[in-house]
């Protein structure tokens, strides 16, 4: 089950997820078993002493927690009701990541950690395998997903959700609707829809939604390509596509990334290596200082071949790294609007307990310099895309690369 709102494992240390390094696992491992181990009593001075040999950016400064203690301890002494310890600890530690005032440095409970990771690989437990959107401001099927439970119910695209075992969802969110589709596999969930103006009651066996990230296609002489993530199988498998457009010999290609909200940095490295031979892909700063440039592979199946990116305002990190690298190196035309605007670098970190500290470490930048936080990326051509177009499923950004292509 996904929404329409918006990964093999990673093959170098630069495994970054929307931006996130993967790479430094093992040396957190061991810097919290140091950190265990002195508890108490010099903790923060020995990690000062071993993080320069392990090239960590410690400061030797620490804060002052007698506040937080007190405000506890009048908390315990005053409050009328029950607290919880393991709430308190989680909010203090939200709060005080929130306090640095970057919007991608988060903090994650255990239960928010599980659906971080699941949401990086497709996986979302229990589903039906189809997209959801707002159309004409209703819940509707905007999708469904080969061979999943909603293509073998008999559920269709255009299908709008009236209720949900039931309940009516007409001021239901789109998320809320997805939430009460969502179940435990093998249970049975009835959706009430209404096509072409008759109403009719489907149920649906929830299962394991076969969601991969690539999907393509052939029409009309050109490869449609479209990415909805970039996990750690996009790579390969929109290698395998681009091979198979290859065989084809279509003459050209679109590459859509729209509404895809990014993933893993080495697959923008594997699909921009598709296109590009030993070219900058992109490059990550730290402090104004280049610290890392990933390049393109040597082996670019669909170089030279006439190619569209297709963007929007929701295509980022990621798919901003493709798009700009294919941009810069003139690889390919950009035909849409403005991307997201998401041009720093994440790194995850294990606090014990489930949790986990997601923390911009860096920035990136395409190969022509520049870094899109908050400006984007610009198309080539600009193109929107209305809601009147939503409503009545039209594309006229995928018609204007198509456009564009057969004229090459």
């Amino acid at each position: 089950m996904s929404t329409n709102n918006s990964m093999a494992s990673p093959k170098s240390s630069n495994n970054n997820v929307k931006g996130i390094s993967k790479g430094t696992f093992f040396l957190t491992v061991a810097i919290v078993a140091i950190i265990g181990f002195v508890v108490g009593t010099r903790s923060q001075e020995i990690l000062a002493s071993v993080a320069p040999i392990v090239g960590m950016k410690v400061s030797a400064d620490t804060l002052d927690f007698a506040s937080v203690q007190r405000t506890y301890q009048n908390l315990k002494a005053n409050y009328d009701g029950k607290l919880d310890a393991d709430a308190l600890i989680n909010g203090a530690s939200r709060g005080l990541v929130a306090a640095a005032g970057d919007q991608y440095t988060v903090y994650m409970d255990e239960k928010e950690a599980d659906e971080f990771q699941k949401s990086l690989t497709g996986e979302v437990g229990g589903g039906i395998g189809a997209e959801i959107g707002l159309r004409n401001q209703k819940p509707t099927i905007v999708r469904v997903l080969s061979g999943n439970p909603a293509e073998k119910a008999g559920v269709k695209a255009a299908d709008v959700i009236l209720a949900v075992n039931d309940e009516v969802v007409k001021d239901l969110s789109v998320d809320k609707v997805v939430e009460k589709i969502r179940g435990e596999v093998g249970t049975t969930v009835k959706l009430s829809v209404l096509r072409g103006g008759e109403a009719k009651e489907i149920s649906i066996t929830r299962a394991i939604v076969d969601n991969p990230s690539v999907q393509s296609s052939v029409k009309n002489g050109l490869g449609i390509l479209r990415l909805t993530r970039f996990d750690s199988e996009t790579g390969t498998l929109a290698r395998r596509a681009a091979e198979n457009f290859k065989q084809q010999g279509v003459k050209g290609v679109v590459l859509d990334v729209r509404d895809n909200g990014g993933g893993y940095l080495d697959a923008a490295q594997d699909v921009a290596s598709i296109w590009l031979k030993n070219k900058t892909v992109v490059s990550e700063r730290t402090g104004g200082v280049v610290t890392d440039t990933l390049k393109s592979d040597s082996n670019p199946v669909l170089e030279g071949v006439p190619t569209v990116v297709l963007v929007n305002g929701s295509s980022a990190s990621a798919s901003e790294i493709v798009a700009g690298a294919l941009q810069d190196n003139h690889a390919a035309t950009l035909i849409g609007e403005k991307t997201f605007g998401k041009g720093t670098v994440q790194k995850i970190l294990e606090l014990g307990g489930g949790s986990l500290l997601k923390v911009t470490v860096a920035r990136w930048y395409t190969p022509n310099g520049k870094n899109i936080t908050k400006e984007g990326i610009e198309p080539n051509k600009k193109v929107k895309m209305s809601i009147a177009d939503l409503n009545a499923n039209r594309d006229p950004q995928q018609k204007a690369a198509e456009v564009f292509l057969h004229k090459k």
